[in-house]
């Protein structure tokens, strides 16, 4: 069995989700959540499924704490499920093409540095665009550029507000998000 480890700094919807669809399946099973907001509604989602949530400060994750943390969990994939920071080299290094994450546009559009959540969708809308969708890729030390590993569009003429866009977006991650890492998984020896 396969371990996943979960990195988000919000609500948690994505994870929940993730957490649900893992937690019966053969493939894979998560082993932690680490989240860098002691205020986040992740936490009681991740305490509500029993799976160990590990919070940590901007300084931890930057000087190496976090590394040590994650190793103890044997990760074989590291998921972004709505985390803000930027991953640190030390990690990204120590876990070459293990680390993914999921962005609210089609890539290489709309991403970057701060564009994240309610921006991404306000830039869709302002730009007048036919389509959005969803992108995960794997992380590397530059926001939103690593290797895309899979998109899924949808149109989006009919929404007037980037609430609109955000609600149709986000059934597309909970949809697709966990399948993708599955297929991931699948596919390490």
């Amino acid at each position: 069995m396969k371990n996943i480890v979960l990195f988000a700094s919000g609500s948690g919807t994505n994870v929940e989700n993730i957490l649900l669809y893992f937690k019966q399946n053969p493939i894979a099973k998560v082993v932690s959540v680490f989240c860098n907001n002691p205020n986040a509604k992740v936490i009681d989602r991740a305490i509500k499924y029993r799976v160990p949530v590990v919070v940590f400060s901007k300084e931890d994750f930057n000087n190496k704490i976090v590394l040590q943390q994650i190793k103890e969990y044997k990760p074989d994939l590291i998921v972004l499920a709505g985390f803000l920071l930027q991953f640190p080299t030390s990690i990204i290094n120590k876990y070459p093409n293990q680390i993914i994450n999921i962005h609210p546009a089609l890539l290489p559009k709309y991403g970057g540095k701060g564009m994240y959540g309610m921006k991404v969708h306000t830039a869709v809308l302002e730009n007048k665009e036919f389509e959005t969708g969803i992108t995960i890729h794997q992380v590397n030390e530059h926001y939103d550029e690593g290797n895309i590993i899979f998109q899924q569009s949808i149109k989006i003429v009919e929404c007037l507000t980037p609430e609109a866009i955000a609600e149709k977006i986000h059934q597309l991650e909970l949809q697709y998000f966990p399948r993708i890492i599955e297929k991931i998984l699948k596919s390490k020896p």
